[in-house]
């Protein structure tokens, strides 16, 4: 269930280039606080997913409500 939520987060995902030394960045804008960088942007969305993947244990260790569409 958790590698589901995650696959459907990503697809909600937003990427983009900055001025960095790891220039991709992305997030998931309904799930505050999830964002990522990375220097390519596969690297970038291997760090979301891991992201996204703490953000959940988190909020499932602490009694957090968690969208049920991210």
């Amino acid at each position: 269930m958790i590698i589901e939520y995650i696959t459907a987060a990503m697809h909600h995902a937003r990427y983009e280039i900055i001025e960095d030394d790891e220039p991709h960045y992305g997030e998931v804008p309904k799930l505050p606080g999830v964002r990522a960088t990375g220097t390519t942007l596969e690297a970038c969305r291997e760090g979301l997913a891991e992201v996204i993947d703490d953000w959940l244990v988190i909020r499932l260790r602490r009694g957090m409500p968690i969208p049920l569409e991210p």
